[in-house]
């Protein structure tokens, strides 16, 4: 369909304007990325931001199917001979595809049933019979009418055969109405209950799903983490789950609108036709259904719990180009030690033990002196896993007050350090090794190391193994690409994994581009990204923006001004009587510009505003600055803890029941959505993010099940 098509209805179902939806589904089909119609084309699309344009382009997705499948089925009918104007005129009414199948269903070939079977015996006059509900005095007992039908050659051996038979068309018809599956679909919406039940042979021992053994709750309402949690113990084979709606009830209203009559010899053939249809053949569909409807839903919320989380632990404040000394903590194997220097490149590495004896100690704190001496990176960075705590506290000994040493998140370290990407940036290290790189770099730069795995490596999910696998690989790709192009890329370090999240380039462009810098020298301006083989001018225009040369002759190649404004800067630097350069940085001299004065065509007050951000603040990163999380000296394993204890913490995880919370001991505590304010709080995300330090009170310790129950009401 064109946007012109589509853009009202979509309009509508979002509660945009119209021009602003036409002119995101043009721009997106004419090749432009989100990122850049967010950030470059506010004038024609009305300032709309990235999650009203994802909308957009996933409601015209949605609409586009659609029609594709409406297409298809008007095909099917025509081709069938059945298609009358009537039928067209209520398949282009249809707005959803439950609308269109449910129209479609009497006409869609099928498999043999019950009702094919009774056709081909000859006993459809005798269920349109039975449909027609005759009065009394017109027609005579049902089993004297059905006797005529009574054929053993066609196996209906007497009069109850040929009725049970006219009984199944019957029941497939009915239930087959698009009006009766609307009533079904209504009634489960409206009352339809999510039941669930233990299985006995499964559940003799303790399982997780206990809470569940006998649980019953509004499918309208059940949050998305109750149902998943449902889903997965029926997996599991531990659960049964049921959508439950009164189905008497709807046999009854199904009947009626098959035109029951009471008086009638044949309603109680209809009544009991219908019942059969309704239990057999309705509920089981729209039940299907519900179900799968209830998983997309489900889906979609914790699918985007797991983005809030992402894009926070993206955007976490990154330490800077400074060299850092990152320590992978080992027991057995020992603690695995690597040098960074500002760049993130690998400069020395090394192995120190613990947990060997005096001596051992004696050496690790000998090593850890000669390669802090050596190198004098800024930070230590040590992983918060196992004995995660008492290596950082080894550290702060041996190197005293002065030296930051910081508590890492080493979450999909391991398979960071066993990947394709970690075997071609350190092909000569063991893994290891790599995997205390990863620690170090994640200091210098969250995003730029975390980009280089998969995001469901992290560990900031819910339920993440249960959710459609293809929505949550798009919509974690969607963060990532955010994540990357609001921070920006210097053009001349960054890798081939954060590249090729820039708009418009991918890991194909991704990897020319760094073959380029290797190949060439490092990129002088933006403009030679256009001297990369196979990156054209639709590439170059989407990804400029949002790569930075620092150093570059030109200034702005550094900012987030795109080079199709610099005419633009330049010709104001010029009214200004001064060089484009002056301008940058120069608040004062900004402050003076009748901005208004250079709004024209394609340029209005939003891009204005936004070059003269930049002007002000060149390349500004909106990440918050850095700061050290802290946990008390006294508290570092689970024995520690004591009801009452108020402890400070950062928040490693967010999920629809609450917030999980790292307060030094290695296991995260949970803070209960009840529990997260002093005030009712409906959405965890409204009051806790992933990486937030905050203060809790703990609550209750489970040692034997290693859980820990925190609260945050009451502190101030």
């Amino acid at each position: 369909m064109k946007p012109e098509e589509l853009a009202p209805r979509i309009a509508e179902a979002l509660g945009l304007p119209v021009a602003s939806v036409k002119a995101v589904l043009a721009l997106l089909d004419g090749g432009a990325t989100l990122p850049f119609i967010a950030r470059y084309r506010k004038e024609q699309t009305g300032g709309l931001d990235e999650v009203a344009i994802r909308a957009i382009e996933e409601r015209a997705e949605t609409e586009r199917a659609l029609e594709e499948r409406r297409t298809a089925i008007l095909s099917s009918l025509d081709e069938q001979g059945v298609l009358t104007a009537d039928l067209r005129a209520a398949a282009l009414r249809c707005r959803t595809r439950a609308e269109l199948e449910d129209l479609y269903l009497p006409f869609r070939p099928k498999r043999k049933t019950r009702a094919s079977v009774a056709r081909e015996r000859g006993l459809e006059p005798l269920a349109k019979r039975i449909l027609a509900q005759p009065a009394p005095g017109t027609c005579g007992a049902p089993a004297a009418e059905a006797a005529r039908f009574v054929d053993p050659k066609k196996e209906v051996p007497d009069a109850a055969a040929a009725l049970a038979g006219a009984r199944d068309i019957v029941a497939e018809l009915v239930t087959e109405r698009p009006d009766v599956r609307g009533l079904a679909r209504a009634r489960f919406d409206r009352e339809g209950l999510v039941v669930s039940s233990a299985v006995k042979a499964k559940t003799k021992e303790p399982t997780k799903f206990e809470a569940y053994y006998a649980h019953e709750e509004r499918a309208k309402t059940i949050p998305s983490h109750r149902f998943l949690a449902i889903v997965r113990g029926e997996a599991e084979g531990v659960l049964r789950m049921k959508i439950r709606v009164d189905d008497e009830a709807l046999a009854y209203e199904a009947a009626t609108r098959a035109g029951y009559r009471r008086n009638s010899p044949f309603a109680g053939e209809l009544e009991e036709a219908v019942k059969d249809g309704v239990k057999r053949l309705l509920l089981p569909s729209i039940e299907g259904d519900v179900k799968d409807e209830l998983k997309a839903r489900s889906d979609a919320s914790a699918v985007s719990v797991f983005a809030q989380n992402l894009e926070k632990l993206l955007l976490a404040a990154p330490l800077g180009p400074k060299g850092v000394l990152g320590i992978d903590p080992g027991q057995r194997t020992g603690c695995k030690c690597a040098v960074v220097d500002a760049t993130g490149k690998l400069v020395a590495h090394t192995v120190f033990n613990l947990v060997s004896g005096a001596s051992a100690v004696a050496e690790a704190r000998r090593t850890l002196t000669d390669l802090v001496a050596k190198h004098r990176p800024f930070a230590v960075a040590v992983g918060n896993g196992t004995h995660g705590r008492e290596t950082a506290d080894f550290c702060k000994d041996v190197l005293g007050p002065s030296q930051l040493v910081v508590l890492v998140s080493e979450a999909g370290a391991s398979v960071y350090s066993a990947s394709d990407v970690a075997r071609e940036e350190l092909p000569d290290v063991d893994l290891t090794v790599r995997g205390a790189v990863s620690i170090a770099r994640r200091l210098q730069d969250p995003l730029a190391e975390l980009v280089k795995l998969d995001p469901k490596a992290i560990g900031v999910g819910q339920y993440q193994h249960d959710v459609d696998p293809k929505l949550l690989e798009r919509k974690l790709d969607d963060v990532v690409a955010s994540a990357v192009n609001r921070v920006g890329v210097e053009l001349n370090t960054a890798s081939p994994s954060l590249l090729a999240h820039v708009a418009g380039l991918g890991p194909s462009l991704a990897k020319k581009v760094v073959k380029h810098r290797q190949d060439e020298g490092a990129f002088r301006s933006r403009r030679a990204l256009l001297d990369v083989p196979g990156l054209g001018p639709k590439a170059f225009e989407q990804a400029a923006g949002f790569v930075r040369v620092r150093g570059a002759a030109n200034p702005l190649d550094a900012s987030a001004v795109h080079p199709e404004r610099y005419a633009l800067v330049e010709r104001i630097a010029k009214d200004a009587g001064v060089s484009a350069s002056a301008l940058v940085g120069n608040d004062t001299l900004l402050a003076t510009i009748p901005w208004s004065r250079y709004a024209s065509g394609d340029v209005g007050q939003p891009t204005l505003d936004d070059i003269r951000r930049e002007l002000a603040k060149p390349g500004r990163d909106p990440r918050s600055a850095f700061e050290p999380p802290k946990f008390r000296d006294d508290v570092r394993k689970l024995e520690d803890l004591v009801a009452g204890m108020v402890l400070d913490g950062v928040v490693t995880n967010v999920t629809a029941f609450g917030a999980f919370v790292d307060v030094g001991v290695k296991q995260d505590g949970l803070v209960h959505v009840s529990e997260l304010a002093d005030r009712f709080v409906r959405e965890p995300h409204e009051v806790a993010r992933v990486g937030d330090a905050v203060r809790v009170r703990v609550v209750s310790i489970d040692q034997a099940r290693k859980r820990i129950a925190l609260s945050r009401k009451n502190l101030g």
